[in-house]
């Protein structure tokens, strides 16, 4: 399965409160770019991954978010949580808190 142009519409929309987003299309899924740094990735299955370590990884661990995982290996993108998939003004703070952590 691949990310479709509509699901990648959708991310945009949860997240337009950042400004201009930049996206590529990469094995199913799609990695999403503010000011050309990559802060998320779209799975191929459909789900936000934000770029998180350190405190902010602990943060998203402590709301229920699952580390991405790939061949047994995992990298440093945890889901967005649950409540923030439907509300853009959550999803926008946990955006931001991700683009924070990597500066």
């Amino acid at each position: 399965m691949s990310v479709t142009d509509t699901d990648i519409a959708f991310v945009k929309e949860l997240l337009e409160g950042l400004g201009p987003l930049t996206h590529r299309k990469m094995m199913g899924g799609a990695t999403f770019y503010a000011n050309g740094q990559v802060f998320a990735i779209l799975s191929s299955s459909g789900e936000i991954f934000l770029k998180a370590k350190g405190a902010f990884a602990d943060a998203m661990a402590a709301e229920g978010s699952r580390i991405f995982g790939m061949d047994g290996k995992t990298m440093g993108y945890w889901t967005l949580p649950y409540a923030a998939l439907d509300d853009p003004d959550l999803a926008c703070g946990w955006a931001r808190r991700a683009l924070d952590a990597l500066a």
